[in-house]
């Protein structure tokens, strides 16, 4: 069985948003702008509560990278050219052909845009047409209701509930949503996507 394409840092070009990847002497003050806020916290597994935090939440996913297994970028929101907010490719697995979207979060004034319809689209499509990939699997909280329905939204199959799947960095336990789309899924969600995008 071969392997899929390793994954590297790549920016993701749209109308809408550019996915960068981080890079700290670029993105620091604009993701310190927007990242602050607590609600974007309040059903996480990640705390970020201050500067600090948000450091080390960052400098994990560098080590991931470093590692091979993830890729974090910066949304940057293209017509006003701020930060938005991030978004990541994780636990990468090469030999299976699969990986994660995930990590995302948006500032406030960036919700209900099509900043995330199109992160999404940019990076299924990136994970399907250029990695090789078979299956793109995202997750949520049992409790994040607008996760759920964004992921919905986006036409995902909804696979099941993972009970007591993780621990919160504030020590409550959280269930897990998994939600996927496959190799085979992917020309009709793209014409899905693409279809959502034009109306934006």
């Amino acid at each position: 069985m071969s392997e899929a394409t390793p994954i590297g840092p790549v920016t993701l070009e749209g109308g809408h948003v550019r996915l960068e990847p981080l890079d700290y002497d670029k993105h620091w003050d604009g993701l310190r702008a927007v990242a602050l806020e607590p609600s974007l916290w309040a059903v996480t597994t990640s705390k970020v509560w201050d500067e600090p935090s948000l450091r080390r939440y960052f400098d994990a996913a560098l080590a991931d990278q470093r590692a091979g297994t993830m890729l974090p970028f910066v949304t940057i929101h293209r017509a006003s050219g701020r930060v938005a907010g991030s978004t990541r490719f994780g636990n990468y697995a090469a030999a299976h052909k699969r990986v994660e979207i995930g990590w995302t979060w948006l500032g406030s004034e960036f919700q209900r845009t099509a900043c995330n319809t199109e992160a999404k689209y940019l990076m299924f499509r990136h994970a399907f047409e250029v990695l090789g990939l078979q299956r793109v699997e995202l997750k949520t909280s049992l409790v994040n209701e607008k996760s759920k329905a964004a992921m919905r939204r986006l036409g995902l199959v909804e696979e099941g509930v993972l009970r007591k799947h993780m621990i919160n960095e504030d020590g409550a336990i959280r269930h897990s949503v998994f939600f996927s789309v496959i190799d085979d899924e992917w020309s009709a969600m793209k014409s899905r996507l693409e279809l959502l995008l034009a109306r934006s």
